[in-house]
């Protein structure tokens, strides 16, 4: 490439870069702080509508507009899938069907015939999650008896003892606990029709394995245990359980920011008999109606539910960007944004604290009010971010350092970072047969374990500190065999290499390293055609697609980030990723991006980042381009 023809990729770039920051900045919330809407699939809205008429408050209007929507999502082959492009998901397609069936449509209508064959053909509801089946036996249409026993004495276990709820990672603690509550009630309120056409007849193949065997044994024994007449601990189990419930409920009235333990919290106190008028239960759903979504369509007006919402993370991430664009300290976008996020900084103990009962507070969460569950993973970014204006505010300086003491402190013994949680390793709970949907566990993961050692690298002692050596031992180990790393919270191995290279370069591992040019060498032989990279959330579940897929914003700039860290700035890869970037840039300064690129739960749930792509382009432009002070 000559000259001449650089220049003018960076002239292009500039441009580009100047249309996305003024984009960015339009998009600042009066209060400093940006929130990006967060899109899953169906079963929010199918579930939402069946938990409002389980309860009763469910309203014609609601109804129909979240049916206008649940359509709206159907796929050509009439089945839903979890994910934009993805195939069919059995469980969402059984879920949308009944939520359809609740807003009038007719079995015998032609999108829910042919949903019903997918269904049919996958083996119908007795092939569905166990999630599924509990929402189906609130209405009479599962039975209780032929789901796994779940007691809520698991409330009264010490968090030593196995299977204790501890042993959970936070996001499934706190959906098994209300759930415990809501199998053991046992309620049903039957719907003004049945959904029988969904079953096959078919019994589920019972697992296999030593500890199926025992969980199966289990279960059966639980079921006696259920049936007796004297049940010694069940009562202090349910009152435990409820007490449990409401210590853990937020100011904004939810549960751990997302939609499980909100919904399955509110079902569980409900039939505890917490009256809809209880300020609990009052202030929970005014709460979830605050994650509802409303737009108009040419169709009529929808409705639709965040599973979650992530201002905090899109507001620290915006803020890089910004730097990363050159943003002036001074700038009062930023200012706002620093200031809104210092004030965001959680100074109390949480479910955290059972493992680490001495670590002094000083973490971020992700949402707005989850004070109960700072991350380590949003906490890290936090900090990146507030280093970098530190000097302009003791008290900014100050939770810099609160925050880097809370991230350390939170350290496993492997030597990596989950997500939540310490040491959450425990894998037996993974082989309870509740545990057929999503991970419930919150071990050490790559990006969030890169997050962390980026952090350390950049704003603590250095290379000489224990901690960031052994975040360091920990990401060279977990190298894949081809170079690339994993991405837990991000699709997949492009985010999980974007966030490790960036990383282990920041802690002093240098770009001519075996390591990194494995890594490099990954990004570049997975590099589409068009210049952008792009990897299919299928490579969860088939390796063949890992690094494959449609070009992405986000993706093309993690992968940029990882090669401009690698000091590949000259090569012609970059700068044909630089190209399509702006090539692929609205008139108005932002991306499209349909594809998913965020993930809940490997190979289960997945999440669509509004603000990944915009904030990220912006910081692969600006660091492309020097502007970062960095280099």
């Amino acid at each position: 490439m000559t000259t001449a023809s650089k220049s003018d990729v960076r002239t292009d770039a500039l441009a580009a870069l100047t249309n996305a920051r003024a984009h960015l900045n339009s998009r600042q919330a009066a209060g400093g702080w940006w929130k990006g809407e967060l899109r899953t699939n169906v079963t929010m809205d199918a579930e939402d509508l069946l938990m409002r008429q389980f309860l009763g408050i469910l309203t014609a209007d609601e109804l129909e507009q979240s049916a206008r929507w649940i359509r709206s999502q159907q796929r050509a082959d009439g089945t839903w899938a979890t994910f934009t492009g993805g195939p069919g998901e059995l469980s969402t397609t059984i879920e949308a069907y009944v939520a359809l069936r609740l807003a009038g449509d007719s079995a015998d209508a032609p999108h829910l015939r042919r949903a019903r064959a997918f269904v049919l053909e996958l083996g119908g509801i007795e092939a569905s999650r166990v999630f599924t089946r509990i929402w189906l036996a609130l209405f009479g249409e599962w039975a209780w008896d032929d789901l796994p026993s779940m007691p809520p004495e698991v409330v009264l276990l010490p968090s030593w003892m196995p299977l204790n709820v501890y042993d959970f990672g936070c996001w499934a603690r706190q959906t098994v606990v209300p759930i415990c509550v809501v199998t053991t009630l046992r309620p049903v309120r039957p719907l003004p029709f049945t959904v029988s056409e969904l079953r096959t007849g078919r019994r589920r193949s019972a697992p296999r394995g030593l500890y199926a065997t025992g969980f199966s044994l289990l279960d059966k024994a639980l079921k006696l245990y259920d049936r007796s007449p004297v049940q010694p601990g069940r009562g202090v189990a349910l009152r435990q359980a409820a007490e449990w419930i409401i210590a853990r409920q937020e100011d904004d009235g939810g549960w751990g920011g997302i939609q499980p333990p909100w919904v399955y919290s509110i079902l569980a106190l409900h039939l505890l008999g917490y009256p809809m008028d209880h300020p609990v239960l009052s202030t929970a759903i005014a709460g979830l109606d605050t994650f509802l979504v409303h737009e108009a369509t040419p169709e009529g007006p929808v409705r639709w539910l965040e599973a979650c919402q992530s201002p905090v993370w899109d507001t620290c991430l915006a803020a890089t960007a910004l730097l990363d664009a050159g943003a002036d300290l001074e700038d009062p976008v930023l200012d706002k944004a620093v200031t809104w996020i210092v004030g965001e900084e959680i100074r109390r103990p949480g479910d955290w604290a059972v493992k680490r009962p001495d670590l002094e507070p000083g973490g971020w969460a992700f949402e707005f009010a989850n004070d109960g569950y700072p991350d380590i993973d949003d906490t890290a970014e936090v900090v990146l971010a507030l280093d970098r204006v530190k000097d302009q505010d003791p008290s900014v300086k100050a939770a810099v350092e609160r925050g880097i003491a809370w991230v350390k402190g939170m350290q496993s013994r492997d030597g990596g970072w989950g997500a939540f949680d310490a040491d959450n390793t425990r894998r037996l709970v993974e082989k309870i047969p509740f545990s057929d949907f999503g991970a419930v566990i919150d071990p050490p993961s790559a990006d969030v374990t890169a997050h962390a050692v980026e952090m350390l690298a950049h704003c603590d002692a250095g290379a000489t500190d224990e901690s960031l050596a052994r975040g360091v031992r920990w990401l060279l180990d977990a190298q894949e065999a081809d170079g690339s790393w994993f991405g837990r919270w991000g699709t997949n191995y492009v985010y999980g290499t974007g966030a490790v290279v960036p990383a282990l370069v920041a802690a002093g591992i240098t770009p001519d390293t075996e390591p990194i040019r494995r890594a490099t060498a990954w990004l570049v032989e997975h590099q589409n055609v068009d210049g952008g990279w792009g990897e299919d959330l299928r490579s969860y579940v088939d390796p063949s697609w890992a690094g494959r897929g449609e070009s992405t914003p986000s993706q093309t700039a993690w992968a940029l980030l990882a090669l401009l860290a690698a000091d590949e700035h000259d090569s012609t890869a970059v700068e044909r990723g630089i190209g399509w970037l702006v090539d692929t840039q609205r008139a108005d300064g932002g991306w499209d991006e349909e594809l998913y690129t965020g993930t809940g739960f490997p190979g289960d749930f997945y999440l669509s980042y509004e603000m990944y792509r915009l904030v990220f382009p912006i910081s692969a432009i600006g660091r492309y381009l020097g502007l970062d002070g960095r280099r």
